[in-house]
């Protein structure tokens, strides 16, 4: 358990998963940061303001998890925490099977009944959805968003910023590359180029 208090980044939707997975691991959450205080708050968390204006509270802290479900928002949040020197933390759920034999970066969130064994290379900024598995020697670069129920098969290599959709399935030693979008239920069987957009079974570009 951490000693100093915990700020979310962005509260809303995706936020009250990663607040709950944090709060379930005893991590000291009391802060929140938006664009403006929220309606709804589960968790009673106080306002410090908007990440994006310097003045504000959040900057006297140190320590930040990420609430942010879209991948390219997520990125620029980081970027601005981490040019002011702020520790962005990995946040799994309780119930997460993670390999002590991989690799991974920070801000990450692992939600509720993921799976991933050994040899897996993780970058920073990721989420993995509820109960997806990310199968041996996968690489997943920065900024990665995993939907739940998603199965990557063994040694897929998924590029900076891509999304892979709920209940998608992606065949062993499958490279997709970056900003790639695989929809909702697809099935990856040959290798996908930066900036595609993949659907069906088998996927197909469109």
């Amino acid at each position: 358990m951490l000693d100093k208090e915990v700020v979310l980044v962005g509260y809303s939707g995706h936020g009250y998963v990663v607040a709950e997975a944090a709060l379930l691991n005893r991590f000291p959450v009391k802060f929140y940061t938006d664009l403006e205080p929220v309606k709804l708050d589960p968790f009673h968390l106080k306002y410090a303001g908007y990440e994006g204006n310097p003045s504000d509270e959040w900057s006297n802290k140190d320590y930040f998890i990420l609430g942010i479900g879209d991948n390219q928002i997520r990125q620029r949040t980081a970027e601005i925490l981490n040019s002011n020197g702020k520790n962005i933390l990995n946040v799994l759920h309780p119930s997460v099977s993670l390999s002590q034999k991989i690799i991974m970066g920070s801000g990450n969130f692992f939600a509720r009944n993921v799976s991933i064994p050994l040899l897996v290379s993780i970058g920073s900024y990721c989420i993995f959805n509820t109960g997806c598995i990310i199968e041996h020697e996968c690489k997943i670069g920065d900024t990665v968003h995993v939907g739940p129920g998603a199965v990557l098969a063994g040694n897929v290599h998924v590029g900076e910023g891509s999304f892979i959709g709920a209940n998608a399935v992606v065949k062993q030693g499958v490279k997709i590359g970056k900003n790639v979008i695989v929809g909702a239920g697809s099935v990856v069987l040959k290798d996908i180029a930066n900036n595609t957009t993949v659907v069906g079974n088998p996927g197909r570009k469109i």
